[in-house]
């Protein structure tokens, strides 16, 4: 009897313990206009998070998009904002979406957010859309362990400092289209359940992909890689588009031949 008490005592507080409390996204942005950082462990975030504060920057915008004979004027319709706070969520769930990239079809701006602090997403799930298009992490970001449940991007996105994607899973498209990453990156043991697209995508001080399973379509056309590029144990799926892809210099082709050697 005794232990059967025990062992009940103990499941509630193991269940208490790793329960997630329910957060709302719109308390987080409270946090963040007012400059505190921000660090959740377990918690449940409930409510678009929208990292470029576009309902507060529409405001202060005029009504009608400017545009300019000598091009389309997409440059000043791009509406920045600057994460100047420490981001920390580990072991989170994102109920709804996770927005650092809006383009607003009725004012015709594009609202983007920039991380100048420390990012962390890790052991994350994005149960909605995942938009980073655009951002600049200033300084180290985390997403390992983060599953991506749905539509995600990360195209033109540059990664200044340290930054992992290891044990990552992407049910729809990736894209890391024209991203560009200044330190190297791991993407080991993830899994790319639909399309992963690195196309143009620059690592300027080498990427691991052992083994990262890729079950569709891998597009790494035109990406350029210059350090270590480990793919052991690699998988891919479908098709891989490597063309104009250099990897130190050497084409993709090259470089797997004389790796084989």
């Amino acid at each position: 009897m005794k232990f059967k008490i025990v062992t009940i005592a103990f499941l509630f507080l193991s269940m208490t313990f790793f329960a997630q409390k329910t957060v709302e996204a719109s308390d987080i942005m409270k946090d963040i206009k007012a400059g505190k950082s921000i660090s959740y462990q377990n918690a449940k975030i409930v409510g678009t998070l929208d990292f470029t504060f576009m309902d507060d920057a529409s405001a202060k915008l005029p009504k009608k998009k400017k545009s300019f004979w000598w091009g389309n004027g997409s440059s000043t319709n791009d509406v920045k904002n600057k994460i100047d706070v420490d981001i920390s969520f580990v072991n989170c769930t994102f109920k709804d979406d996770v927005l650092a990239y809006i383009p607003n079809e009725d004012s015709g701006y594009t609202f983007t957010a920039d991380f100048e602090n420390i990012a962390i997403f890790k052991n994350c799930n994005f149960e909605r859309k995942a938009m980073f298009k655009y951002s600049n992490f200033e300084r180290e970001s985390d997403f390992s362990g983060s599953n991506f449940d749905d539509d995600t991007t990360f195209k033109y996105a540059k990664f200044d400092k340290d930054t992992s994607f290891e044990n990552t899973k992407f049910t729809e498209t990736a894209t890391f289209k024209y991203a560009e990453f200044d330190r190297n990156v791991s993407f080991s043991n993830s899994v790319f359940e639909d399309e992963a697209i690195f196309k143009y995508t620059k690592f300027k001080d080498g990427v691991s992909f052992n083994n990262t399973n890729f079950e569709e379509d891998l597009d790494i056309k035109y990406m350029k890689v210059s350090g270590s590029f480990d793919i052991n144990k690699m998988k891919v799926g479908f098709d891989i588009d490597s063309k104009y892809t250099t990897i130190n210099g050497r084409s993709f082709n090259k470089y797997l031949i004389e790796s084989k050697n």
